[in-house]
């Protein structure tokens, strides 16, 4: 949008006069009422010409205004109880740890959410939508964190990976070092960060990540959906609430996944089965939230191409296409 500035220039005795003689007004009001009177004297055509094409730069200006804004998301779970915020601006990392230190060392217990500036409630599925937006490299989301307090843990979700979760001390302990590198450069402070945060993710609940689980052996479909086995490289029992890994047992999981084909999204929950030494079997489920389901949408798409050539919307209208497809003979 381009504009005119206009100066005029008055006498301070007359604006002075004149500013004597209106209540309620400036001069300046004045005279812009009086520009009003002047634009609306112009001709209906012109008017609504010129009406219009400000009207719409506004709303370009306004819409790249919002497509530039970043914004960061954080589940707090603090004394039993979980609330969500948004801020507008993007977070990483490293000062979402640099608040958990501050909360750490604060001398008058305060709760967390007031190291969060700006922050503003947002609903759970809010936040579900957002954590599955950084999941898919959404340029608007900065960053999704789950600060777990009560459990003494911190979350983040990385795009394309998912979850990894770290104890409050590590990265509270990360933070400080990446102020001890003698340099307030932001690169050399995130290097040292990380370097001190190798090796320190744990395994958590409601947190697989990317490199937990791999698609393996055939895709199978039944009743409308397409099933993959798992294998898993993490301690299932942590996650899932099992007794798997122990001296004593024999036990052993298969866990699964499925795709809903007419849906085109992963179903809510991994059914595992609990395979038992004396020969029994355990049915279970283990419900998915937005991250994990977002993070097995791109393993199952991944490991259909590999197995079929196709992608898994593709193959999976294939499949419907020939559920639906008429007998190629007579039927007898």
């Amino acid at each position: 949008m381009s504009s005119r500035e206009i100066v005029l220039w008055l006498d301070e005795r007359w604006y002075q006069a004149l500013s004597s003689r209106l209540k309620d007004e400036t001069v300046e009001d004045k005279l812009n009422g009086y520009l009003d009177e002047l634009i609306n004297q112009l001709p209906e055509r012109v008017y609504k010409k010129i009406s219009g094409e400000i009207w719409e730069e506004r709303q370009r200006l306004e819409q790249e205004i919002e497509a530039e804004k970043r914004y960061s998301a954080f589940r707090v779970t603090e004394n039993g109880t979980t609330e969500c915020f948004r801020v507008e601006h993007a977070v990483e990392l490293l000062d979402a740890a640099s608040d958990v230190r501050r909360w750490l060392r604060q001398t008058e217990a305060r709760p967390f959410r007031e190291v969060l500036h700006g922050r503003e409630n947002i609903t759970a599925e809010e936040f579900d939508r957002m954590a599955a937006g950084r999941v898919e490299e959404s340029a608007r989301i900065a960053g999704v964190y789950d600060v777990n307090l009560d459990g003494r843990e911190l979350s983040a979700v990385r795009p394309a990976l998912g979850w990894i979760t770290y104890r409050l001390k590590d990265v509270s302990t990360a933070s400080w070092h990446s102020y001890r590198t003698g340099s307030y450069d932001r690169e050399r402070r995130q290097a040292r960060f990380m370097q001190k945060l190798e090796g320190r993710e744990i395994v958590s609940a409601g947190r697989l990540g990317a490199e937990s689980i791999s698609p393996a052996g055939e895709i199978v479909e039944d009743s409308g959906q397409l099933n993959f086995y798992l294998e898993s490289c993490f301690n299932e029992d942590k996650v899932f609430g099992t007794r798997v890994h122990t001296d004593r047992s024999g036990d052993y999981l298969n866990i699964y996944a499925s795709y809903d084909m007419g849906g085109g999204q992963v179903c809510d929950a991994l059914e595992l089965i609990l395979k038992r030494a004396d020969g029994t079997d355990e049915a279970l489920a283990y419900p998915l939230n937005a991250v994990e389901k977002a993070v097995l949408l791109q393993k199952m798409d991944d490991y259909c191409q590999q197995q079929t050539g196709q992608s898994l919307a593709d193959y999976s209208a294939q499949l419907i296409a020939e559920e639906m497809a008429p007998p190629a003979g007579p039927v007898m």
